[in-house]
C-alpha cells in the first residue's frame, strides 16, 4: 500500500509540475524525505493507514488542484489546464443576494 502511494505521489509531481524539473526534483525530495520518515512503521502499526491516506490526498490534490501558470508574450498568465484538473461550478461558495461570507465567526466586513 505504501509503494503504490508512493507511486502516486511520484505521478502527481509530473503531471502538476510538468516541464519544470527543479520543481518535479524539489517535489519529489520533499516525498523521498516524507516517506523516509515514516519508513520504519510496519504493517500492524496504526499510524500507517493514516500516513497512506495523507499521501494519497497529496497526490490527489497535486493532480486536481495544482496548475502550473506561465507568463506569456502579452503580460497574461496561461494556466496549464489538464484532465485531471478539477473544475467545479462554483456552486458551494455562491450566496443568495444579501447574504455575506461568514469565516471563523467574521465577516468581510469585520476588522
Amino acid at each position: 500500500m505504501a509503494l503504490v502511494a508512493y507511486r502516486n505521489v511520484l505521478r502527481s509531481t509530473r503531471l502538476a509540475f510538468s516541464g519544470d524539473m527543479e520543481l518535479i526534483r524539489a517535489a519529489r525530495i520533499e516525498a523521498r524525505n516524507a516517506f523516509r520518515k515514516n519508513g520504519a512503521l510496519t504493517a500492524a502499526d496504526p499510524q500507517l493507514g493514516p500516513a497512506i491516506a495523507h499521501a494519497e490526498e497529496v497526490a490527489k490534490i497535486l493532480r486536481e488542484n495544482v496548475v502550473q501558470g506561465k507568463l506569456d508574450e502579452s503580460g497574461k498568465y496561461k494556466l496549464r489546464i489538464h484532465e485531471h484538473t478539477e473544475r467545479g461550478d462554483n456552486d458551494t461558495i455562491k450566496m443568495p443576494s444579501g447574504q455575506k461570507v461568514v469565516v471563523d465567526g467574521k465577516k468581510c466586513s469585520d476588522k
